[in-house]
């Protein structure tokens, strides 16, 4: 079994702006304002980078406010800045090819069509990121964009509540105890999650357009 570096950093990846407020395409930062909320942690804007960061001990989450597909300018910033490796990093992410309430997390891997974890991957150089993928459901045949910019159902927001306080499990668990015991804890069936990502997602489109809306 491989050894990984420590977590130093977790990116929860979403869009800003109240119009974008707890839509699918928003967990990410739903996981990162609830470690947050637990550690009783502030969002603080700094001149220095386009994202909101907050400390968690020693460990610092970030928000990227550049819109989904710029996510990588932004973590790339903060990273240097902090002298943070790419290795050091847990980006949390919805996926559309998982069902609602799966979580899979992977020391490395492709975007899977995901434009946020694309971008981190280019400006970073390297698939070396580890990413935990959060369920979110698979969208109607036609409309996927108009899905992932929707916020949830009604009926699903039980599971969706559940699910990222289980996402918030996993991430304290690879901060706490590395990232091979949360991969053998929280991954389906106890997969180690160290093989190249599996899953593949729609693209997602350029969007424009700070959250926290109670799911």
């Amino acid at each position: 079994m491989e050894n990984y570096p420590q977590i130093r950093l977790v990116a929860g990846l979403g869009n800003p702006g109240p119009e974008h407020a707890a839509t699918r395409h928003n967990i990410g930062f739903m996981v990162v304002d609830q470690l947050a909320a637990q550690f009783g942690s502030t969002w603080e804007k700094s001149a220095k980078w386009d994202a909101l960061s907050a400390k968690c001990g020693a460990v610092l989450l970030v928000k990227p406010m550049s819109f989904m597909n710029r996510s990588g300018h932004p973590l790339f910033v903060v990273a240097q800045f902090h002298k943070i490796q790419p290795q050091q990093i847990l980006v949390v992410l919805d996926d559309l090819a998982l069902p609602l309430g799966r979580l899979r997390l992977r020391a490395r891997g492709g975007s899977g069509g995901h434009n946020g974890l694309e971008s981190i991957i280019m400006q970073f150089g390297t698939e070396e990121i580890p990413r935990l993928r959060i369920g979110i459901g698979e969208p109607p045949r036609e409309g996927w964009v108009d899905y992932v910019l929707n916020r949830f159902f009604d009926e699903e927001k039980p599971l969706v509540r559940s699910t990222i306080s289980r996402a918030v499990e996993t991430v304290n668990c690879a901060i706490d105890n590395g990232l091979v015991s949360a991969m053998n804890t929280s991954n389906p069936e106890g997969s180690p999650g160290i093989r190249p990502d599996e899953s593949v997602s729609p693209r997602r489109p350029d969007l424009q357009g700070q959250e926290t809306e109670e799911i």
